[in-house]
């Protein structure tokens, strides 16, 4: 078990477990580690120069949205998480938008692929998820126009 934990660009997700506990899954190991998962985000925001709340209002300046906004945990290698529900609750799971490969519908939960062939199943509905991605994807073509354009 792990006490503390960065997000790095092996990060797939991070899975709420208990209060204070959650299960990080990486492209190669899982980890538990002694924090919740949106405690997670918000120091690994710091990591990279941020905070969770700073992220947050960059993502409602960026595509208008302030309930469950998904967060730029870190713009050189483009680290977009979302979470799966209210970031005040305990159940949140973190989900990292460029690992995802696929999703399916499974009854009124979710069956997420990730790129290394790892499945696992939320707790959120298909359609729910559905839009969490694509505010994700949003986010992140926004981000990709404005650092073209800070180029010029």
């Amino acid at each position: 078990m792990l006490n503390e934990y960065e997000i790095n660009q092996s990060t797939m997700a991070i899975l709420s477990l208990k209060k204070g506990f959650s299960k990080v899954i990486e492209e190669e190991e899982e980890f538990i580690v002694s924090k919740d998962s949106t405690d997670i985000i918000n120091q690994s925001c710091k990591f990279f120069g941020s905070s969770y709340s700073g992220r947050f209002e960059g993502t409602k300046h960026l595509i208008g949205v302030n309930y469950k906004a998904p967060i730029i945990v870190e713009e050189t290698h483009e680290i977009i998480f979302f979470p799966t529900s209210s970031p005040r609750f305990e159940n949140c799971n973190w989900i990292c938008l460029k690992k995802i490969n696929n999703f399916e519908k499974n009854d009124s939960n979710t069956i997420l692929s990730f790129k290394n062939g790892t499945k696992i199943e939320l707790n959120i509905s298909y359609n729910s998820f559905e839009n969490q991605v694509l505010r994700s994807t949003l986010l992140e073509s926004r981000m990709r126009t404005r650092k073209k354009e800070g180029l010029r």
